[in-house]
């Protein structure tokens, strides 16, 4: 198995399905990668924690003073019992099996009758095996390879390229995990290209252009429209459709989808502050000044409310794109600046026909105006009632796909070289670290 094995109109679909695969990534993947564990909003004060579970390994990440975070195996020394469970606040780690204690960095405090051991065992030999931390943009990312790359390093193009929008300064509108049958990579694909637009979203294609791109860098891939951005809105050229002349009526549309339909992105603030170009911007004015005055709104809305918003020149918005694969396992689309989408994807254990499939809805807030985090778990997307119509045709894909890969008639996916770019570089990245034992 090599990299070579993976072209840019060609994946393997034991990639999806092997059991040995996974197996794989489990030794050679998941412990020796970046990973984003959780945000920083998540634990805000001393004390407390988010547990992080990866294949067969359990992290607990904490907040052990004003100005620090650590990362630990989630594991007492003396018999291997699990410390602490999801998310909540602790003053110390106490094993609640033989009530072994650890300070919130991880040096042991007490064993219970340590003299048992004739001078033979010490706290001090007895800490918490550490895991390596470090942040950016408001993410905590745990890395388990003590010899990995810096996190500035392994994150390098994302942050050129991502840094001025501020993600730090964002904060939970909601948070939504569900259990999904198929592998982990069938889910994040499912949002690191829009050449599914064209069929999956159909109602969309009457008010955007679907005509994306996909470029890689490194490990990571990036989406982004070949021809300006402030050109994107009215139909797709593939519906062969005259365009409406007033140019108001695509942008409104759009985001009237996104804001009603996915919830996320476009915000509240933001859908109600662009309704002014009903009244304030012409009927014939071009498509770049209403973009413009689209985000001079957008802007206004935001100060007056407190939260403040970045400076994006269109120049750094085309460097950017509006869709990253970081790799392994995340997708964002910041094309919006003050509202983020969010996706992550975990194996759920060994099952290599189930996944953890996080998908965050970020909003930039002014400082307290945030709501309070609100975790929601579901076993059966389907029990969510709050999917709304895109996601909805999105999740619908998922599991089928899954199903169908394992047909004998199936032998590859067969890969966009032009759009979906990213999704084929994610397995040539994946097959350089599965290679690299």
């Amino acid at each position: 198995m090599t990299s070579a094995e993976v072209r840019d109109d060609w994946v393997p679909k034991q990639d999806y399905i092997s059991e040995t695969f996974a197996e794989l990534e489990g030794k050679r993947l998941w412990p020796r990668v970046w990973q984003m564990a959780c945000r920083e909003e998540e634990i805000p004060s001393v004390g407390d924690f988010v547990v992080y579970e990866i294949v067969e390994d359990s992290i607990v990440i904490v907040r052990s003073s004003g100005r620090e975070i650590r990362a630990f195996f989630n594991v007492c020394q003396h018999r291997g019992r699990q410390l602490v469970e999801g998310c909540g606040h602790i003053a110390q780690f106490v094993c609640r099996y033989h009530g072994w204690k650890y300070t919130l960095d991880g040096r042991c405090s007490f064993i219970a009758d340590a003299d048992d051991w004739g001078g033979q065992l010490s706290c001090n030999d007895m800490g918490l095996k550490p895991v390596r931390v470090s942040t950016w943009g408001g993410f905590v990312f745990i890395n388990m390879d003590e010899n990995a790359e810096p996190l500035e390093n392994f994150l390098s193009p994302v942050i050129k390229r991502c840094e001025k929008f501020e993600f730090e300064k964002m904060r939970f509108f909601w948070y939504r995990t569900f259990r999904y049958p198929c592998n982990w990579k069938v889910a994040i694909e499912g949002f690191d290209e829009s050449y599914h637009v064209q069929q999956s979203h159909p109602q969309l294609l009457e008010h955007i252009k679907d005509n994306t791109q996909s470029r890689t860098f490194g490990l990571h891939g990036n989406q982004y429209w070949n021809f300006p951005a402030i050109s994107r809105f009215g139909p797709a050229d593939r519906l062969n459709k005259a365009a409406d002349p007033d140019h108001r009526t695509h942008a409104l549309a759009y985001h009237k989808e996104i804001h009603d339909q996915l919830g996320a992105m476009t915000t509240p603030r933001t859908y109600r502050a662009i309704q002014r170009i009903v009244d304030e911007v012409p009927a014939n004015a071009s498509p770049a000044e209403v973009v413009g005055k689209m985000r001079e709104y957008q802007r206004e809305a935001a100060e007056a409310d407190g939260a403040g918003f970045p400076d994006i020149t269109p120049e750094y918005m085309a460097a950017s794109g509006f869709n990253w694969h970081v790799f392994p396992n995340l997708v964002f689309q910041h094309l919006a600046i003050d509202g983020l989408l969010f996706y992550r994807t975990r194996p759920d254990g060994k099952n290599v026909d189930s996944c953890l499939f996080d998908v965050w809805s970020l909003v930039r807030y002014a400082p307290g105006k945030e709501p309070p985090l609100k975790r929601e778990f579901y076993e059966d997307w389907h029990e969510c009632a709050e999917m709304g119509r895109i996601l909805t045709q999105d999740f619908v894909n998922l599991d089928a796909v899954q199903r169908g890969m394992k047909s004998r008639g199936f032998h590859g996916a067969r890969t966009n070289p032009v759009q979906e770019r990213s999704v084929s570089n994610l397995h040539r990245s994946l097959r350089v670290f599965l290679d690299d034992a």
